[in-house]
C-alpha cells in the first residue's frame, strides 16, 4: 500500500457513490453556481449565528450525498471532516446532528483530501464499508476569527483572499459506480517564515509544490498523466508561485491542465482580490463541479491537492510564522 515515501496507492480503489456541494447567496452569484445542489439566498441560513450557519452548510452537504448515493445514516459506519473553526466546532456539532461515528480532522484548508485520503485508508483496508467525508468553511466566522470582523471593513492587500461560504462531501464505498480513488500523497509540514495572514497564497504554494513533488517522485509518472492538477487554495499569487517554483524544479506543468480551485468558484468581476480561499473552497469545487465533469467524460483522471495554513489566532498573536501543508488525492474514473 505505502509506495515510496509518503504515498498511500489503494488496491481496492474505493469509489465515490456519490457528493454534494452546498453553498451560499456570494457562491450562487460565481462561475460554478450550476454546479451545487443546494444554494441559500441568506448567507445566516435561517440560523441566529454563521457559526449555526456553517454547521448546517455542512449537515446539508453530508445529507444530501448519502440521499443521492441512496443510503441511510444508519448504513454509514464513520463520518470524517474538519473545518476551521476553534476545535472544529462546525464538523463535530454536525456530527451530533448526523449520529454517525466522527473522526474529526484539522488540516485547515487542506481538511478536504485529508479526510478523503484518511477515508479511502479505511475503505481499502476494510476498516469500513462506508464512509462519509467533508469539510465546511464560512465567510464571516472565518474574517472574525483570523482576520477582522466583516463589520469592522478592513481594507486588505491584493494578496489577500475571500473566504468560501459552502461545504462539500462525499460518500465512498468499496463497490459500487463512480469515480475511484487511486492513491493519496500525504504532504508534510513546510514554512518559510511568512507572518502576513493576509498573505496565504505565498505562504502554502511551497507546501503545495512540495507535496506535488513527493507524488510524482513516489508514483514515478509524469504530469501528463493527468488530464487536471488543482491545488486547493492558493489564489491568483499563490499559483504564480507555485508554477515558478515547479519550473524551478524541473517539473514543468502545462497551465492548460494546472490550475487552483480558488481561481475557478468566483467570477471574474466579483471583489474577491487574490482569489478565494477556505476549508470549503477544495470541498465545493472538488465534490461539485470537477467530480460532474468527470461523470461526463471531459475528465478522467485528476490529482487534487488541497493546500492549508496551520496557524491559529494564538500562534500570530505570538508573532509565529505560518506552518502550511498539501495533501494530494488522485481520482480516476
Amino acid at each position: 500500500m505505502l509506495k515510496g515515501h509518503q504515498t498511500w496507492v489503494f488496491d481496492s480503489k474505493p469509489v465515490i457513490l456519490s457528493s454534494a456541494a452546498v453553498g451560499g447567496p456570494f457562491e450562487g452569484k460565481g462561475a460554478l453556481a450550476d454546479d451545487f445542489d443546494i444554494l441559500h439566498e441568506d448567507i445566516w441560513l435561517g440560523q441566529d449565528s454563521c457559526e449555526k450557519a456553517e454547521k448546517k452548510l455542512l449537515e446539508e452537504a453530508c445529507e444530501t450525498a448519502i440521499t443521492k448515493g441512496n443510503m441511510e445514516k444508519e448504513d454509514v459506519q464513520f463520518f470524517i471532516s474538519g473545518d476551521l473553526m476553534n476545535q472544529i466546532i462546525s464538523s463535530s456539532f454536525a456530527a451530533r446532528t448526523l449520529g454517525m461515528p466522527f473522526l474529526g480532522v484539522f488540516g485547515a484548508c487542506s481538511s478536504s483530501m485529508e479526510g478523503l485520503a484518511l477515508s479511502s485508508l479505511l475503505v481499502d483496508s476494510k476498516s469500513a464499508n462506508y464512509v462519509v467525508t467533508g469539510a465546511s468553511s464560512h465567510n464571516v466566522t472565518v474574517e472574525k476569527q483570523f482576520r477582522y470582523p466583516t463589520e469592522y471593513g478592513a481594507q486588505k492587500p491584493p494578496t489577500a483572499q475571500w473566504t468560501v461560504t459552502a461545504a462539500g462531501a462525499c460518500l465512498l464505498a468499496r463497490e459500487g459506480e463512480g469515480p475511484r480513488i487511486n492513491c493519496a500523497t500525504v504532504g508534510r509540514v513546510v514554512d518559510m517564515g511568512i507572518t502576513d495572514p493576509y498573505n496565504m497564497g505565498s505562504a502554502m504554494a511551497p507546501a503545495a509544490v512540495d507535496t506535488i513533488e513527493a507524488h510524482f517522485r513516489d508514483m514515478n509518472i509524469e504530469p501528463s498523466y493527468y488530464d487536471l492538477i488543482a491545488t486547493g487554495d492558493l489564489g491568483k499569487v499563490g499559483h504564480r508561485i507555485a508554477s515558478d517554483l515547479l519550473a524551478k524544479h524541473n517539473l514543468k506543468i502545462p497551465q492548460s491542465i494546472f490550475t487552483d480551485c480558488g481561481m475557478l468558484i468566483y467570477r471574474e468581476d466579483q471583489p474577491v482580490i487574490a482569489g478565494a480561499s477556505g476549508c470549503g473552497c477544495s470541498a465545493s469545487v472538488t465534490y461539485g463541479h470537477i467530480l460532474k465533469r468527470m461523470k461526463k467524460g471531459e475528465l478522467k483522471k485528476v490529482l487534487i491537492v488541497a493546500t492549508g495554513a496551520l496557524l491559529s489566532p494564538l500562534s500570530y498573536q505570538q508573532k509565529e510564522s505560518i506552518p502550511c501543508i498539501a495533501h494530494a488525492v488522485s481520482i480516476e474514473i
